[in-house]
């Protein structure tokens, strides 16, 4: 183990000379400077968030010197590794240890002395200067550039030590220290080259000496590195990684098999990816990417942590899920993102304001959208027979549908990124698929301008709650009659988005409920309707903010408006149910004058009967119609069941 250095301020006898005990071949003792207590301080204590991170920073460095000393062997042969060379990890719950085990370069006295959590020299930049002229083919891929992070063992140890024989050598050197103000190098004994880390573990992480929780760290942290990593439990050396970075081989040399196996693994699914996209960026930025779109969401949804969980590797080594690689409406998206770019321990604030992880989030953002784009454009396949298990599920979603099957799953959290994402908007437009008020199945903003009619001005949409409400919405009679199409939204999310889209494929986009006057001017209210309309008005008060004739019900007898500057009714319902403020005020109610109960009540009001009772009929109605219940429910009943038994025309 050779990198993992903290910096040292040496004076000038132990500097310039070894001390009368190292020239001995005895024991030496050394104070850490006030400087790197300082440090040491702050690593224990504040510089990780989980204290599980010791296992990655240690494991990494004897992966990396390993790596360092297959890299000599191909100009020294006497310096190759054994044929099963890896790392061991050895928990001895009793003598409250761990064991940390590796057959790498090792270190020499010096090296521990001069080199060991040096900060400054870090011993893997040191050594990518030896090899930056190397062939590629004949570099290793090295860990990363630890600095600080051998002392985060000290976070669940109150005493290090580290055994190191160098290749090449016959002398093993000890360094020993409580991480307080001192450490000790002396000889030791090793019967072969490489590094033994031991760690005396404090009494409050003894979580760690259990061989499961370990394995679960591995796991999570290391899973991938090449070295073979080994746990022993039962007195077995177990494999304890899967030692294959499957994102870092060429697409060509991976089989079906493996990508699903590895999807499998990676997020604990059962389904099968529905997109798998596997492509390495070189040159001024150079990233391996392996990212699964799944093919049904899971069961932990999607809608509760809007957070994307795409995991973020530096020379194979996990660093975290929670880089934010990819936007939250994104966030179904699945997979590795590994980079050569970044130093492994890449602080929180690095992730965040680097412009390496600016620029590698804006290509992966745009990679995704490339593949979901390509499958858009693809021909919907024939819809598989449901098997034959499925055969008393009719729910059972058909397979074969390609881009629909996509969407049906995860258009909902896509729809997200059109309202919270300007620079997005354009490259989503396509993505979208809708319901339509002419056309069956599903519909896009594409084929939608191919079928509008040379007069229609503007692509409509109507949100609302269910597809069969918003069918026989009162409001779509106009559209209707002129034969203009309508798409159908039902997501809460479709309420808010439409009004920052602007114009997609050329058309302004309009929602349906408050455009109606593209349908051309009312025709004004012949003068019996007047004593109707102000009856309504009085019996309703401020219920409604106007009554007034509709121009474009066929059908129905009357319909609830909002205004055309505030939130229209479906918003509204959605941010009161949200407990939000909502906007707009009392709605408008329309009522048909040529329905026959609209023509019945004009009668009765012109002759001065009261309609207090069929106003409140009336407006209740309307609120059922818009999805609402009505304001007072068994009022609603006594009301209805009043104008069945005196044989009035129903609505």
């Amino acid at each position: 183990m050779t990198d993992g250095k903290m910096d040292m301020e040496k004076d000038e006898t132990t500097a310039n000379a070894p001390s009368g005990a190292a020239a001995q071949g005895g024991t030496e003792t050394r104070e850490f400077s006030a400087e790197v207590g300082r440090l040491l301080d702050l690593v224990v204590n504040a510089l990780y968030s989980e204290r599980e991170i010791f296992l990655r920073e240690l494991v990494a460095n004897a992966a990396d010197a390993i790596d360092r000393r297959r890299f000599s062997a191909l100009t020294d042969a006497s310096l190759a590794l054994p044929t099963d060379a890896g790392v061991l990890i050895n928990p001895d719950k009793a003598g409250r240890q761990i064991t940390i085990s590796d057959d790498g370069m090792g270190m020499s006295r010096e090296e521990m002395v001069s080199n060991l959590g040096t900060i400054a020299r870090s011993g893997t930049r040191a050594f990518g200067e030896t090899i930056r002229d190397a062939k590629p083919e004949d570099r290793p891929s090295l860990i990363g550039q630890f600095g600080v992070g051998f002392y985060s063992a000290f976070m669940v140890s109150d005493r290090v030590e580290v055994v190191s024989r160098r290749a090449g050598s016959d002398e093993a050197w000890s360094w020993r220290s409580e991480g307080r103000g001192s450490f000790e190098v002396a000889p030791a004994e090793r019967a072969t080259t490489g590094t033994d880390v031991i760690l005396h573990i404090k009494g409050d992480a003894e979580e760690f000496l259990e061989p499961f929780r370990l394995q679960s760290i591995i796991r999570k942290w290391a899973d991938h590195i090449s070295v073979p990593i080994r746990l022993m439990r039962d007195g077995k050396a177990e494999t304890a990684n899967e030692g294959t970075a499957l994102w870092r081989r060429p697409r060509a040399e991976v089989t079906p098999e493996e990508y699903e196996d590895f999807y499998r693994h990676l997020g604990h699914f059962f389904d099968k990816p529905w997109a798998t996209i596997h492509w390495r960026a070189e040159g001024a930025l150079e990233y391996s990417a392996l990212l699964f779109i799944p093919e049904q969401p899971p069961f932990e949804p999607v809608e509760g942590e809007r957070r994307a969980k795409v995991r973020l590797h530096v020379r194979r080594m996990f660093i975290t899920d929670e880089a934010d690689l990819l936007p939250p409406w994104l966030r179904f998206v699945q997979g590795v993102v590994d980079t050569e770019d970044l130093p492994l321990n890449v602080s929180r604030e690095m992730l965040q304001t680097t412009p390496v992880m600016a620029r590698m989030r804006k290509a992966i953002l745009n990679r995704v959208l490339t593949e979901l784009k390509t499958k858009a454009k693809e021909p919907p396949a024939e819809a598989a027979a449901i098997p034959a298990e499925d055969e008393e599920n009719p729910a059972a979603p058909p397979a074969g549908l390609g881009y629909i099957r996509f969407w049906e799953s995860f258009g909902t959290v896509l729809k997200e990124g059109l309202w919270e994402d300007s620079a997005a908007r354009a490259d989503l437009a396509p993505l979208l698929r809708f319901r339509s008020s002419t056309e069956e199945g599903w519909t896009s903003f594409a084929d939608y301008v191919t079928r509008m009619k040379p007069e229609q001005p503007a692509i409509y949409v109507l949100a609302g709650e269910s597809i069969e409400q918003l069918r026989h919405a009162p409001v779509l009679e106009g559209y209707a009659a002129k034969g203009w199409e309508v798409l159908l939204l039902t997501d809460a999310i479709d309420a808010f988005w439409p009004e920052r889209m602007g114009e997609v494929e050329g058309k302004p986009l309009r929602n349906a409920r408050q455009a109606l006057a593209d349908l051309g001017e009312a025709e004004a209210a012949p003068e019996s309707l007047a004593p109707l309309l102000a009856g309504i008005k009085a019996a309703l008060g401020e219920d409604v903010s106007e009554v007034k004739p509709a121009a474009h019900l066929n059908e129905s007898p009357v319909m609830l408006v909002s205004g055309q500057e505030g939130a229209d009714l479906h918003m509204q319902k959605l941010l009161r149910r949200a407990g939000r403020p909502s906007w707009g005020g009392a709605p408008t109610l329309e009522i048909n004058p040529r329905h026959p109960w609209i023509e019945s009540l004009a009668a009765r009001a012109a002759e001065g009967e009261s309609v207090e009772e069929e106003a409140r009929l009336l407006l209740d109605l309307a609120r059922v119609q818009e999805g609402e219940a009505p304001k007072e429910p068994a009022a609603f009943i006594r009301r209805v069941v009043g104008a069945i038994t005196a044989g009035r025309p129903a609505a």
